[in-house]
Formats: structure tokens, sequence, C-alpha cells
């Protein structure tokens, strides 16, 4: 059976105690929950006992004498990602299902479908999410290094601007319509394979773009462009293979067909993916869904069990037990 589909058999319906039982038995077996437990006092295997008065119905329990007749305790949840939440694990598992599908997480859907009760709820644990896809795409970039520009990959690149816009001077009162950061993005195009790199730089400028490319894109790759002057007539001398389009005259290029078609309707998606989250109040959490969007292109959606396997991967690696 494919892990979605267990995913969907282990969470539907209520959420009975044998059915507890029997996520908790999966999930242990998934380590996202620990197999054993050390007493924190005499270092000793702990025992997973039953605890109906408890959220989960188990418990870890250690009666050593040594503890001078008192008994040490811990949740089943100990060194979890799922330690100090009140969610039950029904309620996780189906969040994790809805953003490893791409499905909408729009907060009134999910209060419908009961994963939680309310907006804060949610929001943390869209917050613990995000930091798992975050940690694990900076240490891939860490390790085997965000390179574009492979064999028969050709690399678009282009600025554009995530704020709000305001009408008649009204509304958007959190002022990110202020904001005059750019996100610059590059597109590694080869086939049906997207691969995209998103930075938020202060400024547009040569200074700020350049050693971005230089650090992301291999030389003598093949980039496209528009003819914006920051890197007109810079990146040929750098080695690449540099093709340009003047937009102001038409869409591809008549001689070269060099085009940015790309990477302009993946910023469709990307914003769309942004605004609907409400991604770009801070620049803070406005970094963290552009790495969000790096690790579905660059992880998720190259494991061989899809983007909920690689979650699951990274929060194993993350919340060793």
């Amino acid at each position: 059976m494919k892990l979605l589909d267990k995913i969907l058999v282990l969470t539907e319906g209520k959420p009975t105690k044998r059915r507890t039982a029997r996520l908790i038995e999966w999930m242990q077996k998934k380590k996202l929950l620990a197999v054993r437990m050390k007493c924190k006092l005499c270092h000793k295997t702990m025992k997973l006992t039953r605890k109906y008065g408890s959220r989960d119905l188990k418990v870890w329990v250690c009666r050593n004498k040594n503890h001078r007749g008192k008994k040490t305790t811990k949740t089943i949840r100990s060194g979890s990602i799922f330690e100090g939440s009140r969610s039950s694990l029904f309620s996780w598992m189906k969040f994790f299902y809805r953003f490893a599908q791409g499905l909408r997480m729009r907060q009134v859907d999910m209060k419908t479908e009961g994963i939680a009760k309310s907006s804060r709820t949610l929001s943390k644990m869209s917050s613990c999410v995000r930091k798992v896809c975050t940690c694990a795409m900076r240490q891939y970039e860490r390790t085997a290094g965000q390179r574009l520009g492979d064999e028969g990959e050709f690399v678009a690149i282009d600025e554009s601007n995530f704020r709000h816009k305001q009408k008649y001077r009204r509304g958007r009162i959190s002022g990110t319509w202020k904001r005059k950061k750019w996100v610059f993005g590059m597109l590694g195009v080869k086939g049906n394979q997207r691969r995209p790199i998103l930075k938020l730089v202060k400024r547009r400028s040569r200074h700020h773009l350049i050693p971005l490319v230089v650090k992301h894109v291999r030389p003598g790759s093949v980039i496209v462009s528009d003819e914006w002057r920051a890197y007109r007539g810079v990146l040929t001398n750098m080695g690449y293979r540099h093709f340009t389009v003047n937009h102001s005259r038409w869409f591809v290029d008549p001689a070269s067909g060099a085009h940015t078609q790309h990477l302009e309707r993946a910023w469709l998606t990307y914003k769309s993916t942004v605004w609907r989250l409400r991604g770009n109040r801070t620049e803070k959490l406005l970094k963290e869904h552009l790495k969000v969007i790096e690790w579905s292109y660059w992880l998720g959606n190259r494991h061989k069990k899809g983007a909920l396997g690689r979650l699951l991967k990274d929060i194993r690696s993350q919340f060793p037990l």
C-alpha cells in the first residue's frame, strides 16, 4: 500500500482506542515516535503501558527500586516533533497529508475537517512544518550545494516584487506595500523538471545579483534573461552563454528563440502560493515560504515516495529517537 493511502486508512473515522493504538504502532515503525525510552533517573529502559486518561492512551513508565517508591513517567511523544502539542496524532498526520499533497491550506477547510479547532493551533502546526523544510533545505545546500546548469539544463533568471499593492492608498495596514526588497529567481529548466532558487535581495543591482548567479549557476551554463542592466553584457564575460530577450518589443527573441516564459509562469504559481498561505506579512515569514517552495522542487518532488515521504524523512533526521 502506498504511503498516502496508508495514512488515509489510518486517520479516517473517529479516533477510537483501537485506531489510536494502530496509528501509534505505525508511527513507531516509521520512527516518528520512540520505540524505547530511557529513564532520566536510573537510565534504564522504561515500559510502555496503557493509561486511558491520557491523550494518547499510552505512557512510558519506570518503577525502579532506586526511585525510592516514586515512578517516572513520560509521554509517548517525548523527543518527537509532537512533544508539547495538544493536537491529536490524527490531526498531525492529516495536516502532513494536506501539506505534502499541496492541497488548499485554508483554515476554514481544516477546521471543518477537524484537523484543529482554532487558527492559532493551525498557525503553530504550519510554522513547525516550515521549520522542518527550511532546515532540510539549508542542510542540503551545505552538503550537496544548490547548483544549476547541469547537462541539458538552461537557467532563466528574473526579479519580481512580492509586496502588496494599494488601491487609492487604502488597505494593507501591515506595511508590506512599502517593502523595497526584491525576490531574485533562478529557475533551472530541463524537460519537465524545474528547480527554483529564490533569494530576497535588498536591491536588484549588479552588486546584489551577480554574486548569486556565480554561486548557484555553473560556469558555461546557458542563461536566459531580459535586458535588465544589472547583468547585461556581464555574464558573457564571466564564461556563461547568455541570451536575452527585449520585452518591450517581443516575448520571444526572433533571432535566438530565447524567452523567460518558464520563470514568468513560475512567478504566478509562487506568488499565489505565498499569498494564499499569508506568507507575505513579514520578511522572515516570506523567506520561510520561499524555502518551502525550494524544498518542494528540490527534495519533495524528487523523493521516491513523494513529498510526504520526504517530509517524514526530514522529521526523522531532525528529531532522532
